[in-house]
């Protein structure tokens, strides 16, 4: 059983936050960077651990960990960002994501991903856009443009504005 809206193989990025696998559709990542200094914003939200520079545009980086109600992300060799882009209301927002590790680059038939587990109607999995198996793990295929609420990603876009 596959799911719905996935009808072709897509290539995935693979990375670790604490002990789980996610991934992203590779269509959507635009690179990834080596752990630099990343300078705090005054009030913003805690998932928002700051802003880089890249390039000359201010980036704001995001703890995907805390988000989801993990730990913080801990400064390793392995530490990374992945740089996203996050359709806003038919505006692109580019985002780092903090990783514990990137793994690689997957290849998913549709029939190979499964449906995101049903929680309940009080847990929000929408953001799941489904559960991959890659060798014997299981990996959650994540929406990007739908992690963040819009109210979330206004605001990060609104803090970051110069």
């Amino acid at each position: 059983m596959s799911v719905a809206g996935i009808t072709e193989t897509v290539q995935y990025l693979t990375f670790k936050l604490a002990e789980e696998i996610f991934a992203f559709d590779v269509a959507k990542v635009r690179e990834i960077l080596e752990l630099t200094s990343i300078t705090k914003v005054p009030q913003t939200p805690e998932f928002m651990r700051g802003v880089i520079n890249l390039r000359g545009s201010v980036v704001p980086v995001i703890d995907l960990r805390l988000n989801f109600g993990m730990q913080c992300t801990e400064q390793t060799v392995n530490t990374c960002i992945i740089v996203v882009e996050v359709n806003l209301t038919g505006e692109i927002l580019v985002l780092g994501v903090l990783a514990d590790s990137v793994q690689e680059v997957v290849e998913m038939e549709p029939d190979h991903i499964e449906p995101p587990p049903q929680l309940g109607t009080k847990l929000n999995t929408e953001f799941i856009k489904g559960m991959g198996k890659v060798e014997n793990d299981f990996v959650m295929i994540l929406d990007i443009d739908k992690v963040f609420s819009s109210e979330e990603l206004t605001d990060i876009q609104g803090n970051t504005a110069a």
